[in-house]
């Protein structure tokens, strides 16, 4: 059993598990934090951005003007933003049999991989990731598509010159396979092979093993694997959560008795608790509104979002922000919000219980209904003749790099009145806002992470107990920024096995068993004898048949009849002949009562020699061996047949015939 590793980031995973003939791809997470490198798109020409000075390196060597702009001391790429790209030269994509989705934010890379790989096998994924993921692809699309850049820089990609850039360009990993977004038409293609699949559903791979997802607790939908075969079992938990949030809770007792946990997406934040950095929010929100400024929230179009229109609910009477609009700007708004409504199987169960009252299971469909909050594909349109000020704008995207949300910081960037409040935990929320430096907008960073922290995934590993753990290498760390914290980190034991962008872990557990089935009419000719008391034991002689990984003992056929004929008969029509099967042995050889046999029969010059394995006996006047062993019995004798014989008949005395 083998696992691939084709991501470098632990929250957005890609591996390939190659178990009993079967090769199943884990997640296809895309790489987002690559377009920190980009300068943002912005929706209407920002005299600011077009000013910015080229780079040229300091001795003058290497000119990049064209490509490389400076700001704040910081050199950006002025290009469509790029993302990277899982590994796909580690192995051939185009073998791999299925790939298993565990939430929507780890199946951004679909289109890459399922488009241009050769890939033919199917997707499993639960409904809601199926459908929001789906929006997030198309939210992104349409954010690069309405803003194209006419120039497209691909010097710096150079690794040569790549290596004399300043940082973080410098470090930035196989930049060269950096890769523009996908069309919508390449989207809708990638989905179209994506299998729906329920919570604990059971789906047979090519009769090998059996995958199914369980609930995972994160988001709408998201899932842990498990893989199984008769005899072995590997569980696959990515983005979960023990968290009481919006979501089904985490099924944990299925991951029981399992013998590998791969284990990934871990919060990003181990420090930070989410209901605290909720509360943050909340006030932080409030003050700038109080004091005439406005709010923007860099946001993805679904998932924490649910969460923070719910909390702003309770909050904006007690706040008294009754008067203060709301939007949500997204070109996939409407759909978010209409969708986490009604996958109500999908939600836990104090909001399941909602749908039967009847009412909205969250909140936001009030806020919508009361004019609180409002929706908008884009600032274009309607937004622009509604919109007034102080308001709280949530839209896209967090990287600050495409989307509206470049727009909003080029319009309230200058004023110190209004504040942006980074909740997303993706990225570094001072990379993110390095090309918008100098900036006069206050800063809040309030990341909210409901998955797994550290503490949280020792207690559940303890409890589920897995044989073996495989985990992303800065698992197995502290954080360089905190090297002091052992606590960030996991201890198990054994440790657990690490690996990294590129590696290929040979997983420490070996196939010793396979289930065979034997057919009724073979069976019922067996004839055991007992060995032991209450073991017994019967020899069997038959065909084993193979068919989609299933294996079945069949009895021997039996040769045809040989019709009659009055030729003469060539010895090539006689039938084979198949014989008997000569009778196992079993029990073994004890050394003092074979001794003693020996003497009654006239051998009395025995010299005794122990080995490692066993016994060696040396009859010194008949000039022979016998070597006595755990799973064996030798006689060398040269020239004389009769007392070979005789010693043989002596030693099958004390072992039992099947």
């Amino acid at each position: 059993m083998k696992l691939y590793c084709l991501s470098g980031h632990p929250t957005l995973p890609c591996n390939v598990l190659k178990f009993k003939s079967t090769t199943i791809m884990l997640d296809c997470g895309l790489d987002t934090t690559s377009v920190l490198n980009f300068l943002p798109l912005p929706l209407v020409h920002s005299p600011r951005l077009s000013k910015l000075p080229g780079w040229v390196s300091k001795d003058g060597t290497i000119n990049l003007e064209k490509e490389l702009k400076e700001c704040a001391g910081r050199v950006f790429v002025d290009s469509q933003p790029e993302f990277c790209l899982p590994e796909r030269e580690l192995l051939d994509l185009s073998n791999i049999d299925v790939i298993l989705i565990s939430n929507y934010h780890c199946m951004m890379a679909l289109p890459y991989i399922t488009e241009h790989t050769g890939f033919t096998g199917t997707v499993y994924a639960t409904e809601p990731t199926l459908q929001i993921g789906r929006l997030l692809m198309e939210e992104v699309v349409n954010f690069m598509e309405r803003v194209p850049k006419a120039q497209s820089a691909t010097c710096w990609k150079n690794k040569e010159i790549q290596r004399m850039l300043p940082g973080p360009l410098k470090d930035a990993v196989d930049v060269w396979t950096w890769k523009r977004c996908y069309s919508m038409q390449e989207v809708n293609s990638a989905l179209s092979k994506v299998q729906l699949v329920g919570y604990s559903q059971k789906v047979e791979l090519f009769g090998a093993v059996q995958i199914s997802p369980l609930s995972s607790g994160y988001s709408l939908g998201s899932s842990n694997w498990i893989i199984q075969s008769h005899h072995e079992k590997v569980s696959y938990v990515s983005g979960s959560s023990l968290l009481t949030t919006h979501p089904q809770p985490m099924d944990q007792s299925s991951l029981k008795n399992s013998d590998v946990l791969i284990l990934t997406g871990l919060t990003q934040m181990p420090t930070a608790n989410p209901d605290g950095m909720l509360g943050e929010f909340c006030s932080n929100l409030a003050m700038t509104i109080r004091a005439g400024g406005n709010v923007l929230v860099p946001c993805y179009s679904s998932g924490v979002i649910y969460d923070l229109l719910e909390c702003l609910y309770q909050f904006i009477e007690s706040a008294n922000l009754g008067t203060t609009p709301f939007y949500f700007i997204s070109p996939v708004a409407n759909s978010s919000l209409e969708f986490s409504q009604i996958f109500a199987e999908w939600l836990c169960h104090n909001k399941q219980s909602k749908v039967y009252l009847p009412e909205p299971p969250f909140p936001h469909a009030e806020l919508i209904q009361t004019n609180k909050l409002k929706h908008y594909p884009s600032i274009h349109g309607d937004f622009s003749s509604e919109f007034r000020q102080p308001c709280v704008v949530f839209t896209g995207h967090p990287s600050l790099r495409f989307g509206d949300v470049v727009h909003f910081m080029e319009l309230w960037g200058k004023s110190g009145l209004n504040t942006i409040i980074f909740t997303e935990p993706d990225f570094s929320y001072l990379d993110a806002l390095a090309p918008y430096q100098p900036l006069a907008m206050k800063c809040v960073y309030c990341p909210i992470d409901t998955r797994l922290n550290f503490h949280q995934v020792s207690k559940l590993l303890k409890e589920v107990q897995p044989l073996h753990v495989v985990c992303p290498e800065q698992y197995t760390q502290p954080p360089l920024t905190q090297s002091h914290r052992s606590d960030l980190m996991l201890e198990l034991q054994p440790p657990p096995m690490p690996y990294r962008r590129c590696s290929v872990l040979n997983l420490p557990f070996r196939r010793r068993y396979e289930r065979v089935y034997i057919m009724p009419e073979l069976a019922n000719s067996l004839v055991p004898s007992e060995i032991k008391p209450g073991i017994s034991v019967a020899t069997v002689s038959a065909v084993v048949h193979s068919k989609d990984n299933k294996h079945t003992l069949q009895s021997v056929p039996k040769p045809p009849p040989v019709a009659p004929s009055k030729k003469r008969k060539r010895v090539m029509d006689e039938p084979p002949v198949v014989l008997a099967p000569k009778p196992l042995l079993s029990g073994a050889v004890p050394l003092e009562a074979f001794l003693a046999t020996l003497q009654k029969h006239g051998i009395t010059e025995v010299k005794v020699e122990e080995t490692a394995d066993g016994h060696i006996l040396h009859l010194q006047a008949e000039d022979t061996l016998i070597q006595l062993e755990e799973d064996g019995t030798h006689i060398v004798c040269d020239n004389n047949e009769p007392l070979r014989t005789t010693l043989r008949d002596l030693v099958l005395r004390f072992l039992q015939k099947l």
